[in-house]
């Protein structure tokens, strides 16, 4: 088995806004380029220490800039090495086909999961309930149909003309109760407010997953104090190379420090990743 990182950011950054690409000058010139050269990146993450990356890319034009092309993006970046480069995507939750797009992006595109990021898109996850968006149960369920897991993003985004009322993790409940085949993620695990209904959503639901990137690693366990009882169900990502996480090396470096049992720390950084991102794509 080897380490992966379950959040990474490898994105289109030309299609960026620049109120939200401003968020970014902390970038180095070489970590920027790593963005045109993947074989730049999985040396990278061969010196991190790190056998495999999920690629987070979404569809957000309003607010950070991501059009539908951040999925043609990740999955020809992904095809570097799709063993180790795990190309997720994203679909706008009023497409006007869900069903017929998921299908496209997991057999066309041979995505590996869907990014939702309600903060960035504007939306509920669960608004299919009251017919707000009622295409989202097409999506879930097409979701579901393909073995494509589905990465929320939960917890606050500090970027421009984020809505951060759309990012509590309980609105994830609904499609977990709904959708009990569909793999549900919680990338951050509803940092910094919502901690605790992230870890609730976990310990309920089979198909619910605690994802902590984007948590300095010194600080996991005052954030997610139960993490050891809940490892059977908890996810290693780092949000590299977003704001605040320097480097994928020095970040696992600091989660292996934690006063975690060893066998705690296999199961986040290896064991549980596998289950969620199997190294065989859906046939």
């Amino acid at each position: 088995m080897g380490v992966t990182d379950c959040h990474v950011h490898i994105n289109p950054t030309w299609e960026m806004r620049p109120d939200a690409l401003r968020l970014l000058t902390h970038l180095d010139p070489a970590t920027a380029e790593m963005v045109h050269h993947p074989e730049r990146f999985l040396e990278y993450l061969d010196r991190s220490g790190v056998e495999r990356a999920v690629l987070v890319n979404y569809v957000a034009p309003d607010v950070i800039g991501y059009t539908e092309a951040a999925n043609t993006f990740a999955s020809e970046y992904a095809s570097a090495d799709p063993r180790r480069l795990l190309a997720t995507g994203g679909i706008r939750p009023d497409h006007p086909d869900p069903a017929a797009e998921v299908h496209r992006l997991a057999r066309d595109l041979h995505l590996r999961a869907v990014k939702l990021h309600p903060p960035h898109q504007l939306f509920r996850p669960n608004a299919y309930t009251d017919g707000v968006l009622p295409g989202l149960r097409d999506l879930y369920a097409a979701c579901a149909r393909e073995r494509l897991p589905v990465i929320v993003h939960t917890g606050t985004s500090v970027f421009p003309r984020a809505r951060n009322r759309f990012a509590d993790p309980l609105l994830v409940e609904d499609v977990a109760l709904d959708f009990p085949d569909l793999t549900l993620v919680l990338a951050h695990g509803g940092r910094p407010l919502w901690m605790e209904a992230a870890m609730f959503l976990a310990r309920r639901f089979p198909n619910v997953w605690l994802e902590v990137s984007g948590v300095p690693p010194a600080r996991l366990l005052d954030y997610f104090p139960q993490l050891e009882r809940l490892s059977e169900k908890v996810l290693f990502g780092t949000d590299w190379p977003g704001p605040g996480v320097k480097d994928i090396g020095a970040n696992l470096a600091a989660f292996r420090a934690l006063p975690l049992p060893d066998d705690v720390q296999h199961r986040i950084l290896e064991e549980n990743p596998l289950s969620v991102f199997p190294r065989a794509p859906p046939s």
